[in-house]
C-alpha cells in the first residue's frame, strides 16, 4: 500500500528573522487586495523552516476570492516590488495566485489539493488545506506537480531571448531552472514515493533513476545560484534539457496513464 505524503509542521515556530518579513507581506496583501483577498500561504525553505537569511527567497501562494481588476493587478506587483526593495534580505519574491472556485474544484484536487496540503503554511485566512486529506504518491500527483512545462519552458524561452536587463535575465534563468529540477522530481515520485521540499532533495532523488543527468543537474544549479552565462547556453538548456523533460513525461504518461 502506498505511504501517505508528510504535511509540513505547523507548529513549529518560524525562524525570527523571517518573521517580520512576513508580518509585513501579509499586512500589504491585505491592504492592496482588500476583498478580493481569501486566503495566504507560504512555501519553500522559508515554510520548511531551513531558509539562509540574505540568501533564500520568499515563496507566497495567494488564494482570490475574485479576478483582479487593473488596479488590483498593479497594487499586487507593487506589493511585490516594495517586499524586494525594503526587505534586502529577500532576494526575491516568488507568488503562485489562485482562484478560490478553482482551488475547491473537482478538478483542482491534485493540483490544488495536494500544493496547500503538503507544500504551504497558512499564514492568513481561512485554511483550505484543512479541506483535503492526505495524498498519496502517485502519477496523479506528479503530474499536478508539473503542470504544463512545455508552455513555461516556450514562456520562458521568450523572456530571455528578447529581455535586456541583466536582472531580469538572471531571475529568469532562477525561475525556469527550478522549475526544470522540480519537474524533473515529478517524472520519479511515483517510484519513489516521497516528497522533496527542497531542491537538491529533487536532484538527490531524481539522479538515482537518472544519473547519467548529472552534468545537466549541475548546470541548473549555476543557473539557480545565478551566475550569468551566456544566453545561447541558458537557451540551450532550455531546448536540449527541458525538452528531455518534457519527452520522459510523454512516455511514461503513455505507459501508466
Amino acid at each position: 500500500m502506498a505511504t501517505a505524503l508528510p504535511t509540513l509542521n505547523n507548529q513549529t515556530p518560524f525562524q525570527p528573522e523571517y518573521m517580520p518579513v512576513l508580518i509585513d507581506t501579509v499586512n500589504q496583501l491585505r491592504a492592496a487586495l482588500g476583498s478580493a483577498l481569501h486566503s495566504v500561504y507560504l512555501y519553500g525553505s522559508v515554510a520548511q523552516r531551513k531558509a539562509v537569511w540574505g540568501y533564500s527567497d520568499l515563496n507566497i501562494t495567494v488564494v482570490l476570492n475574485r479576478n483582479l481588476n487593473s488596479s488590483e493587478e498593479s497594487a499586487l506587483n507593487t506589493v511585490k516590488w516594495r517586499i524586494t526593495t525594503y526587505q534586502p534580505k529577500v532576494p526575491s519574491l516568488d507568488l503562485r495566485v489562485g482562484k478560490f472556485s478553482d482551488v475547491v474544484s473537482i478538478g483542482g484536487i491534485f493540483e490544488w489539493g495536494f500544493w496547500l496540503k503538503h507544500c504551504c503554511v497558512c499564514l492568513y485566512g481561512d485554511d483550505l488545506s484543512t479541506r483535503f486529506g492526505c495524498f498519496e504518491p502517485s502519477w496523479d500527483v506528479a503530474k499536478a506537480m508539473n503542470g504544463d512545462i512545455k508552455a513555461v519552458l516556450s514562456d520562458y524561452r521568450q523572456k530571455i531571448m528578447t529581455t535586456k536587463v541583466v536582472k531580469n535575465y538572471l531571475e529568469y534563468c532562477q525561475f525556469i531552472s527550478k522549475k526544470m529540477l522540480r519537474s524533473c522530481f515529478a517524472l520519479v515520485m511515483h517510484r519513489e514515493k516521497c516528497l522533496a521540499h527542497s531542491l537538491s532533495d529533487c536532484a538527490d532523488i531524481f539522479l538515482r533513476y537518472y544519473p547519467e543527468k548529472n552534468v545537466e543537474i549541475e548546470r541548473l544549479f549555476t543557473l539557480i545560484e545565478g551566475t550569468q552565462v551566456p544566453k545561447r547556453a541558458a537557451l540551450f538548456m532550455i531546448e536540449q534539457f527541458g525538452g528531455w523533460i518534457v519527452a520522459e513525461f510523454d512516455k511514461i504518461e503513455r505507459k501508466i496513464g
